[in-house]
C-alpha cells in the first residue's frame, strides 16, 4: 500500500506552469525576429540542392576514404555556419548538398578545398591582358581533357625554372578558370593571380602549411584612423606553425608573405616587424559574409579533394505541404478520438486532458520557434511525424494516473483521499514510461542519420515536456476538482461506478470489522 503523499499545493504548481509559458512566449515574442513561426525543413518549406563533382589531381575516380572525409567537412561546415536541417550525403563521386530556406548562396560555396597556404611573394606583376601562350609541348594540349590542362599548367606554372614561371606569369590570364584550383604542389613554386583578378605572382614553395591553424575569426572593420577599411579574418597558428612564422617574419622583414588560398592570392601583406605571437590576419575586400564564410571554411579544416559545382537547383515544397496537411490531418484524427475517448471514459478527467494535451501542444510550439533561433533546428515530416507520436505517449501518462486513481476508489477511499495515494503510485509508472522512451529516442538520435535524426529529436523533447505538463498541470487540477463538491460528484466526475465498488468495498470490511468485534 502506497503511503500518502504530502501536502499538495495545486495553485503553487499551476503558478509555476504559467510562469514558465508566460516567459517562454515573451522570449518567442520580443527576441529575435519576434516572428512565432519555427524554422521548417527543406520538405516544407522548400530550398537549394547543390551537388559537387570531385576531381583529382591524377584524373582517377577518388577514394571512399577520401569523400567521406570530404563530406564530414562539410557537414561540419554546414554546422559551423548555423544552416539548420541541411543534409549531406554522398552520391557516388558526388557530394549532394540540400540546404532548406534562404541559405543556398552559401551552400554553394561549401565546396571550396579551403586549403590555405603560405608562400613567399618573388614578384608582383600587374594582371595585364594575358600574352600569347608559349608554345612548348605542354601547352599544345587540346582544351578540353582537364587533367591535360592540370598537367599543362603544373608544367609551366609550377616549374623549377625562373624564366618558364615568368614567362607563365605574362601568359596568365586572370579572367580564366584556374584548372590548377585545388592541385597545386606546396613543395613547388607557384604562378598565381589574386583573387579580385587586379594582379599576378610568382610565389616561392609553401614554408607553412594551413593545417596549421588552430582557430579563425572574422573581425569588423576598425573604427580607428589609419585602420582595415573592410573586414579581416585573423589567425592563431599552433605551437609548430607559430614557430615557423615567427622565424619566417623575422628574417623576412621588408618582403611580402602571400595568403593563398586554393590557388588564389587572398592577401599579400608586406612584413613590416617580426610577428612573434603566433598570429596572423588576412586582409582583402571582404564584406561580413565573406570574411565569416572564410574564417569557418578555415576553422573546420581543407576538404582532401577538389571539387567543382555541377549542379545547383531550387527544391519545391508543394509536395512537402501535401505530406504536411496529410500529417496534420492524422494527427488531428488521432487527437480528436484520443479526446472523445477520455471524454466518454473518463468524462471530468478527460476534460482535464484534453486541456493538458491543448497546453503541452502550446509549450511545444514555443520551444520549437525557440529551437529554431538558437540552435537552428528546423522541423520537418520526420520531425511531425514523432509530435504525433507523443500524443499517445502523453495521453498514456495522463491514463495510467487516473487508473491508479480509481484502484484507490475501488478499495473504498474518497475520491479526495485518492488522489495523493494514486499520485505517488502512478508518478513511478510514469517516469519509468518516459525514461525508456526518451532513452530509445535518445539512442536513435545517435545512431540515425538525416531526417531520423529529426523524429528522434522532437520525440525526446515532447517527452521531457509531457512529464513537465503532467507534474504541474494534470496532477493539480485533479487535486483542485477533488477538493470541488460539486466537481467531485459522481455523475460529474465519471468515478460514480467505481465508487459504488469501492462503497461495498467499505461496507463489507465495515461489517467484517463489526463480526469480529462481536465474536
Amino acid at each position: 500500500m502506497a503511503p500518502p503523499a504530502g501536502q499538495l499545493r495545486p495553485g503553487r504548481y499551476l503558478a509555476i506552469f504559467a510562469l514558465i509559458v508566460v516567459a517562454l512566449y515573451a522570449l518567442v515574442f520580443f527576441t529575435g525576429d519576434g516572428k512565432p513561426n519555427p524554422k521548417l525543413g527543406i520538405d516544407l518549406q522548400g530550398g537549394t540542392r547543390v551537388t559537387l563533382t570531385a576531381r583529382t589531381p591524377d584524373g582517377q575516380p577518388p577514394s571512399k576514404e577520401s569523400l567521406d572525409q570530404a563530406r564530414q567537412i562539410i557537414e561540419t561546415r554546414v554546422n559551423g555556419m548555423g544552416i539548420g536541417g541541411s543534409e549531406v550525403a554522398l552520391d557516388g563521386s558526388n557530394v549532394v548538398i540540400t540546404v532548406p530556406g534562404a541559405g543556398g548562396e552559401e551552400a554553394k560555396q561549401l565546396g571550396q578545398t579551403a586549403e590555405l597556404n603560405f608562400r613567399k611573394v618573388v614578384q608582383t606583376l600587374p594582371a595585364a591582358p594575358a600574352a600569347p601562350a608559349p608554345t612548348t609541348p605542354q601547352q599544345a594540349q587540346p582544351p578540353g581533357d582537364s587533367q591535360q590542362a592540370i598537367d599543362a599548367a603544373k608544367a609551366t606554372r609550377q616549374s623549377t625554372d625562373p624564366n618558364v614561371l615568368m614567362q607563365a606569369a605574362s601568359a596568365l590570364d586572370c579572367n580564366a578558370e584556374d584548372p590548377l584550383r585545388g592541385n597545386d604542389d606546396p613543395k613547388l613554386p607557384l604562378v598565381a593571380c589574386d583573387r579580385e583578378g587586379t594582379a599576378k605572382y610568382v610565389l616561392e614553395p609553401v614554408f607553412l602549411e594551413g593545417k596549421e591553424i588552430a582557430d579563425s575569426t572574422a573581425q569588423p572593420p576598425s573604427t580607428q584612423p589609419g585602420g582595415t577599411p573592410s573586414w579581416t579574418v585573423n589567425l592563431n597558428f599552433k605551437s609548430a606553425g607559430a614557430k615557423t612564422w615567427a622565424d619566417f617574419t623575422s628574417a623576412n622583414v621588408g618582403q611580402q608573405a602571400a595568403f593563398v588560398l586554393d590557388g588564389e592570392v587572398v592577401s599579400a601583406p608586406s612584413i613590416n616587424v617580426p610577428l612573434l605571437g603566433g598570429n596572423a590576419q588576412i586582409s582583402g575586400q571582404f564584406n561580413q559574409q565573406s570574411a565569416t564564410d572564410l574564417a569557418n571554411i578555415l576553422k573546420y579544416g581543407s576538404l582532401p579533394l577538389a571539387f567543382d559545382q555541377s549542379e545547383a537547383e531550387t527544391v519545391s515544397a508543394t509536395l512537402g505541404v501535401a505530406s504536411l496537411e496529410a500529417g496534420l490531418i492524422a494527427g488531428g484524427i488521432g487527437l480528436l478520438l484520443v479526446a472523445v475517448y477520455c471524454l466518454a471514459y473518463y468524462r471530468l478527467l478527460g476534460i482535464l486532458t484534453v486541456l493538458s494535451l491543448i497546453l503541452s501542444g502550446g509549450v511545444v510550439y514555443g520551444v520549437l520557434v525557440l529551437l529554431g533561433r538558437w540552435i537552428g533546428f528546423t522541423l520537418d515530416l520526420a520531425g511531425v511525424a514523432g509530435f504525433i507520436v507523443a500524443i499517445g505517449i502523453t495521453a498514456d501518462s495522463f491514463i495510467v494516473f487516473f487508473e491508479r486513481l480509481k484502484d484507490e476508489i475501488r478499495e473504498g477511499r474518497t475520491f479526495r483521499s485518492s488522489v495523493p495515494r494514486a499520485w505517488v503510485r502512478a508518478r513511478r509508472t510514469i517516469l519509468s514510461a518516459d525514461a525508456v522512451s526518451f532513452l530509445a529516442a535518445a539512442v536513435l538520435y545517435v545512431l540515425a542519420v538525416g531526417q531520423v535524426k529529426g523524429f528522434a529529436f522532437t520525440l525526446g523533447m515532447s517527452t521531457v515536456l509531457d512529464l513537465v505538463v503532467v507534474f504541474l498541470v494534470t496532477h493539480p487540477l485533479v487535486a483542485l476538482a477533488s477538493k470541488n463538491k460539486f466537481l467531485s460528484k459522481p455523475s460529474v466526475s465519471g468515478l460514480g461506478a467505481v465508487q459504488r465498488i469501492g462503497n461495498r468495498a467499505r461496507a463489507e470490511r465495515k461489517a467484517t470489522a463489526t463480526t469480529s468485534k462481536e465474536a
